[in-house]
């Protein structure tokens, strides 16, 4: 079994696991709080992105058509002085379809594109997001970590989403609330010297709503 399937199999029953991108709709099945595609970067990918310099890693919180993304991602990788190799062409393919992917899923206009490196522990409480959906993909460092939360408490046990595979989850805002008490943070990191490179991508169904 791998690494991936050996993360996600005691899942809690709220999180679907796909196999493929398309996957990802299961969240609008009832009593679906998120869903995780398993998959794996390859080994040439993830040992480029993890020896780049924080500096070169893009950083951006953008609202965009989902038309515009590759552009944007070419301009973003240009000004974080990434050299052209077959590894950021994969990365700059990835997001665009994972942003195109995402807005025909939600029916979106719009998406809030958001690329964090962060070194710190950003976001390290539990909590649901008050949004009506979020993509969360991990390209480097350790991936989002989540949880069933019961009376507000913490999660009694912990899940860590694998790096480099999406996580869709339902915010506050989805038609139907998220089943069971489904929270999620960025993993503690402080202190270690690791840097995450992470993309948020969130659902935009009015302009005014990205001011």
């Amino acid at each position: 079994m791998s690494l991936v399937r050996a993360e996600l199999k005691n899942a809690t029953v709220s999180v679907g696991v796909a196999d493929t991108l398309d996957g990802l709709a299961k969240i609008e099945m009832p009593g679906c709080a998120a869903t995780i595609w398993r998959r794996q970067l390859s080994s040439e990918f993830q040992a480029w992105i993890d020896a780049l310099d924080p500096s070169q890693l893009p950083t951006a919180r953008l609202v965009l058509r989902p038309g515009a993304i590759p552009s944007a991602m070419q301009q973003l990788c240009d000004i974080a002085g990434m050299e052209d190799t077959a590894e950021r062409s994969w990365f700059e393919n990835d997001i665009s379809d994972l942003a195109a992917r995402f807005a025909k899923m939600m029916r979106a206009p719009f998406l809030r594109l958001r690329l964090d490196a962060i070194n710190t522990n950003a976001c390290r409480k539990f909590h649901i997001d008050a949004i009506y959906a979020r993509l969360i993909c991990t390209y480097r460092g350790t991936g989002t970590q989540y949880g069933i939360s019961t009376d507000g408490e913490d999660p009694k046990r912990i899940f860590t989403v694998p790096t480099g595979a999406p996580m869709v989850m339902r915010g506050t805002l989805w038609p139907q609330n998220p089943p069971a008490g489904l929270v999620h943070r960025s993993p503690p990191i402080a202190g270690t010297g690791e840097t995450r490179l992470v993309l948020v991508l969130d659902p935009i169904f009015d302009i005014e709503e990205g001011d």
